[in-house]
């Protein structure tokens, strides 16, 4: 049997990972797509138009990624996200952690990225403090509390913490069917919600929403069929190639950030290399940089004062830290985890949007006390 042409596969991996990322970049500028935003909308003005684009983001990327499993095209099973190990406190600790973040630091990882494009040099440094505080928490000072306190706290479940393998529980005949049942009605569910409301039945939300299912979906069949070796090489194991985990991966915006500071720094160490997280911060930052140039809307940006400085400081190094204990961000944990239908995941989304809510409410109390 002739060897997989292993360079070439990695290299495919990160070309297209980078190719589907430029055009969601430019679509989420388009579409205004925020989760931080959709949040604020509804605290500040009642506004569900957001909300519901994300709610149908996910509604999409469930009902595609289940059924890329169901199909056998890719194994959900073989990412982080599903582990046995329930690391509940991680999730709801980094999640609450990120939440109030994404806040002052007026957007999420994504988010901070796609400003970045559209000439925010507040969102330059906000990156750049949250790689930091992100490689921190993964491999430095942060991480030996996280792995030796906040992780230690888990519940260890035999057959993986996603719905259908929980519900399955060991009954491998009934997996794909639940699967394809969960997948399908859970997303349907999701959209049937999205598109209740009028504001949402509009050509630039509903084209966000399905540009960032999608593109979840699409790197996940990236990663786990064009970049999948069921026998390496060099160590005769099966492998994903061109991922940070070496498991399989789609889309986030934490952990990938710190990973392209690592690169840039240690670009002469053959050891460094791009990856499909790294492509996929590049790809969302070049598509919104051309779709800003494009629409002539690139502006630089600076901050307004010290407080605006400070906040933007804390709330980038609270992502950084919350975005890797939790094990991702709104798109990490809050559209590719939740795609895959894992418990963390879910703890995980619920924990951001409440740090979200606490974090609005107290810039509002702090502009009470200002009047």
């Amino acid at each position: 049997m002739q060897d997989p042409d292993i360079a070439g596969m990695q290299a495919t991996v990160i070309a297209a990972t980078f190719a589907v990322c430029v055009m969601l970049g430019a679509l989420m500028q388009r579409s205004n797509f925020c989760t931080m935003g959709a949040i604020a909308d509804i605290v500040n003005m009642g506004d569900w138009t957001r909300m519901r684009m994300w709610v149908a983001a996910i509604g999409v990327a469930v009902a595609g990624t289940q059924t890329l499993a169901w199909a056998g095209l890719i194994d959900t099973g073989k990412s982080f996200y599903t582990a046995p190990t329930l690391t509940w406190l991680s999730h709801l600790v980094g999640g609450l952690m990120f939440g109030f973040g994404m806040v002052l630091a007026s957007g999420c990882g994504s988010k901070t990225v796609l400003r970045i494009g559209g000439g925010s040099l507040k969102s330059l440094v906000v990156f750049l403090v949250m790689g930091v505080f992100a490689y921190m928490t993964m491999r430095g000072v942060f991480g030996v509390f996280r792995a030796g306190v906040l992780d230690k706290v888990a519940i260890d479940l035999a057959h993986g913490q996603d719905l259908p393998r929980l519900l399955a529980a060991g009954n491998a005949a009934a997996l794909p069917g639940l699967r394809l049942g969960l997948g399908l009605g859970l997303g349907a569910a999701l959209l049937v919600f999205a598109l209740a409301g009028r504001d949402f039945r509009r050509g630039e939300p509903i084209i966000g929403a399905l540009g960032a299912g999608l593109a979840v979906v699409a790197v996940w069949a990236i990663s786990g069929m064009l970049g999948y070796v069921a026998e390496a090489p060099d160590t005769l194991e099966e492998k994903f190639l061109g991922t940070n985990s070496g498991r399989l991966e789609s889309l986030s915006f934490v952990a990938p950030v710190a990973y392209t500071l690592e690169l840039f720094m240690l670009w002469s160490d053959r050891s460094r290399v791009l990856t499909l997280g790294i492509m996929a911060v590049l790809g969302l930052a070049v598509g919104s940089l051309m779709h800003a140039l494009i629409t002539r809307q690139f502006r630089w940006e600076g901050f307004h004062g010290t407080e605006d400085t400070a906040n933007h400081l804390v709330g980038g190094a609270l992502m950084g830290v919350g975005g890797v204990t939790a094990l991702g961000c709104t798109v990490g944990q809050g559209l590719s985890g939740i795609s895959t239908l894992a418990v963390g995941s879910m703890l995980t989304l619920a924990a951001i949007m409440v740090g979200g809510w606490a974090a609005l409410r107290y810039q509002m109390w702090r502009v009470e006390r200002m009047v």
